[in-house]
């Protein structure tokens, strides 16, 4: 199997798919690790990894600097809202200042598409994107796709939906490149004015009717409402939505028999989500935080080139 051998992680578009069979089968020593009493191995002792965020973040912020510190790695977080960038600071000079720091891996957020591309470019330290625009969220896609595996034991051939605001989700674009690979029937379902033009042409089946695009697939990942997009006009009303659009229990039926549900989160429960499907053994968001740290420290991991002994130490 090959390993995990580029400089960045910036998307799942261009990852061959050895690559991102490498990360998820290290993910699972990894998460043998976080469920230990002491949660700590030597691996990346000596190694920083430094996280810049540009938007609010509570989970992969989170599990970025957790899946540093098991890994023995330094960890400080840059709080752009207390940086020079509130003074005017330009993101070329904010990257250069913070390379002469010495970091190895930047971990960074950035609500403009392509900024991680551009300071890779720029600059000598790895970077990770977590999260650009409406571009990619690279690691949001890879712990889903853990988290698929861990569930159903494979990722080859399963249909999976997609339901939400197609158009603005950075989620649902690494989710359509990286499942792609897998052979996967893929299918977005939402309001026609949330989907992107063209979409067909990544391979995915469009539906704007729930029951029709959930019928038979074998997980739903139900993508987060932005309250902010109600005031673009693009769909009436919450209300309408989370009457059109809102997945509920009663709609697993439609779906195969073992089929399970996805959130990124946060949830707005009772819009995108039931609270009765949020809580039930079928959703797996739970699990899906927990497998955010375990793959985070395998990206980590292999990035920085530890070796296969120290995992097990």
């Amino acid at each position: 199997m090959s390993i995990y051998r580029r400089k960045d992680l910036l998307g799942l578009r261009d990852i061959e798919r050895e690559e991102i069979e490498a990360i998820l089968s290290t993910a699972v020593p990894m998460k043998d690790i976080i469920t230990r009493d002491v949660k700590k191995v030597p691996t990346l002792k000596g190694k920083s990894v430094i996280t810049l965020f540009y938007e609010n973040s509570t989970r992969t912020r989170t599990s970025f600097d957790l899946a540093g510190r098991y890994l023995s790695a330094d960890t400080p977080n840059l709080a752009v809202s207390t940086s020079s960038v509130q003074k005017g600071e330009s993101l070329k000079d904010t990257i250069k200042t913070i390379e002469m720091m010495g970091p190895d891996v930047l971990v960074m957020r950035h609500p403009l598409s392509g900024a991680p591309h551009y300071v890779a470019r720029n600059t000598s330290m790895h970077v990770i994107n977590a999260g650009d625009g409406i571009n990619e969220h690279p690691t949001q896609a890879l712990l889903d796709m853990y988290s698929i595996l861990e569930r159903k034991g494979r990722l080859e051939g399963l249909k999976v939906a997609i339901v939400g605001d197609i158009l603005h989700s950075r989620v649902a674009r690494s989710n359509i490149f990286g499942l792609s690979k897998f052979g996967c029937e893929l299918r977005v379902v939402g309001p026609s004015t949330l989907m992107p033009s063209n979409i067909e042409k990544l391979g995915v089946k469009v539906y704007t009717d729930l029951k029709e695009g959930i019928r038979g697939v074998d997980v739903i990942n139900v993508l987060r409402i932005q309250r902010e997009r109600q005031q673009s006009g693009l769909f009436p009303s919450i209300d309408e939505y989370q009457e059109l659009y809102m997945v509920r229990t009663e709609h697993l039926s439609l779906a195969a028999d073992d089929a399970i549900v996805l959130h990124p989160g946060p949830m707005n429960r009772g819009i995108e989500i039931s609270t009765e499907l949020a809580e039930s053994s079928r959703c797996v968001v739970n699990e899906q935080v927990a497998n955010g740290v375990a793959v985070r420290m395998a990206i980590l991991y292999l990035m920085l080139g530890g070796g296969k002994d120290e995992i097990a130490g």
